[in-house]
């Protein structure tokens, strides 16, 4: 084992030291390599510092550096170094952190990162928080215990009685409602295309004035950040209007919601505190790795109770248990590089990682716009896209753009228009990667536009 472990970390120290020398993209060629993978099983075990071998020599060339810090797709951050060794060490703890009983450590850390998170977040500080495996899971958590709550008050039990002979639920999302909301929807029994969406503005606001009359039985959904444009809904208009007909306000906060985090972008989140549940994602913002959302309730014993299951063999106790609040029981101590990563940056440093991320974001759309290239957002958070003329020559400056390896963007569709997505979100990232790509982008555009 300590030779694995040695071997191990010379490997990682090799690739973190490589990573932004590298292009972002791998290769085609390194990409063709992975049918190495593709074997029969072997009859006989094999060296551990073998297999280990094979997973760097093959798997760490086809990587895209979403770790680097010129990766501006899919709102994805690269890890904090404290919280990327906290994962390590977690690893090597290889905790179960669904019960006290299984890991004491992992339980207290947890609820001491949940707290945190409530904080610096500006939650209720009686909120239940699930850590959850994404924010997918987060949502599904939180609209499971609005489900539950809606039919309770409408003398359903959904976790005894399912949802055969249940009261029906109106759920009210906006035109931009995430995948990831009628993901959890679908397989919450709810619909993706039941769902009654209500228009928004030019840059994917929910328009409050275009609510429908709502009701105790509604479920409202709305935006903090748009995935594409980084504007959020009018919580504040939308929650006193559902508040005012006894509906459920949900809020989608993948990465917006850590704007809270900062006192210059608070404004942003206005009336966010004033829902009844939230979901985040700890691997966009707070930059620990993946699989890692948080869930939020205000009312605790919704969640608890949509959540828990019990068994002779599972040993709870008195005091919160892990496992009661998310989908998963057995399940890594996820909470531990979340407490880390919060532990490492303390409130300023969230804030100021939070801040430069959506500086960078206001540098490219300047740039871009300076040389003639359309920015379609207002760029009030950490997302830009830009358009490079017709949408098929956007389509080849973005592939053009991405085959270049300086850095990587992706492509999204925004009010019928092709754009190129630039998402800013890696804790690494600094004035100078936001130049040089900056130079990469115009420079390729120019060769394709000719």
């Amino acid at each position: 084992m300590h030779e694995l472990l040695a071997d191990f970390s010379n490997r990682a120290l090799r690739y973190i030291g490589g990573v932004d020398a590298r292009p972002v993209a791998p290769s085609g060629e390194d990409i063709a390599r992975l049918t190495r993978f593709d074997e029969p099983l072997p009859d006989d075990p094999t060296d551990p510092r073998t297999v280990l071998q094979i997973l760097d020599e093959v798997g760490s060339p086809a990587t895209v550096a979403t770790t680097g810090r010129r990766y501006f797709g899919f709102v994805t951050g690269g890890s904090l170094p404290a919280a990327l060794g906290a994962n390590l060490l977690a690893g090597v703890w290889d905790q179960n952190g669904a019960y006290r009983v299984g890991s004491p450590a992992a339980a207290a850390i947890e609820e001491v990162a949940a707290g945190w998170l409530r904080d610096v977040l500006g939650l209720p500080a009686s909120a239940a928080a699930g850590f959850t495996t994404g924010a997918t899971m987060a949502n599904l958590a939180a609209l499971a215990a609005a489900r539950r709550a809606v039919l309770l008050n409408a003398g359903h039990n959904v976790e005894e009685d399912g949802l055969f002979g249940a009261p029906p639920i109106r759920v009210v999302v906006s035109d931009e409602v995430h995948a990831s909301v009628l993901k959890a929807l679908s397989i919450l029994g709810l619909g993706r295309t039941r769902v009654e969406r209500v228009a928004v503005d030019e840059q994917g606001r929910m328009r409050a004035d275009a609510l429908p009359d709502l009701s105790a039985n509604t479920i409202v959904c709305i935006q903090a950040g748009n995935v594409n444009t980084g504007a959020f809904d009018p919580a504040p208009d939308v929650c006193a209007a559902a508040h005012d007909a006894g509906a459920w306000v949900h809020v989608d906060g993948a990465f917006g919601l850590w704007a809270a985090a900062s006192p210059r972008l608070a404004h942003l989140a206005a009336g966010i505190a004033e829902a009844d549940s939230w979901a985040t994602d700890a691997h966009k913002w707070l930059n620990v790795p993946y699989d890692s959302g948080i869930a939020f309730v205000r009312e605790a014993e919704h969640l608890r109770a949509a959540m828990t299951v019990d068994a002779a063999y599972l040993i709870a106790g008195t005091e919160r248990e892990p496992s009661h609040y998310t989908p998963d029981m057995s399940r890594r101590a996820r909470g531990i590089e979340v407490w880390a990563a919060l532990r490492s940056l303390g409130r300023s440093g969230l804030a100021d990682l939070v801040d430069r991320c959506c500086r960078h974001a206001t540098r490219f759309a300047e740039g871009l716009r300076a040389v003639g290239y359309d920015v379609l957002n207002d760029v009030v958070l950490n997302q830009a896209m830009v358009s490079f003329g017709d949408d098929e020559t956007t389509r080849r400056v973005i592939a053009a753009i991405q085959a270049d390896g300086t850095c990587w963007c992706g492509g999204t569709v925004w009010q019928g228009r092709a754009a190129m997505r630039i998402s800013v979100s890696s804790w690494a990232t600094t004035d100078e990667d936001v130049e040089r790509s900056l130079h990469a982008i115009i420079h390729t555009a120019r060769d394709v536009t000719g």
